[in-house]
């Protein structure tokens, strides 16, 4: 696969780091961080959507924490979802814009 010793070396002293990230992190210090990212976004929504439901994605990428929220559009019949973004160094959310059903498809256990 690597032909080159030294891509093999590069390759491996990139990934180390990432996945090391990954794996020093416990379960319960992950919870936190989806419990934190979901109330940050929810309350960005308010105003926007009645009872947002919230799906975290459980790990984000290695700068940003990322979250949907759905839910009936606020002064309206349309169901919306937004896109919420976290990030991870300075615990800051921002909310996207409200994105139509007929555009997102979101379904929730």
């Amino acid at each position: 696969m690597f032909r080159s010793p030294t891509l093999l070396i590069a390759t491996a002293l990139v990934l180390i780091p990432l996945s090391s990230t990954v794996l020093a992190s416990s379960s319960e210090a992950w919870d936190e961080f989806a419990k934190d990212v979901a109330a940050k976004c929810t309350a960005l929504a308010e105003g926007r959507i009645e009872q947002p439901k919230v799906v975290v994605d459980p790990f984000g990428t290695e700068s940003y924490g990322v979250a949907i929220l759905t839910g009936k559009a606020v002064g309206a019949d349309a169901i919306v979802s937004s896109i919420c973004v976290y990030d991870k160094k300075s615990q800051a959310a921002e909310i996207g814009g409200e994105l139509p059903a007929d555009q997102v498809t979101i379904s929730m256990p």
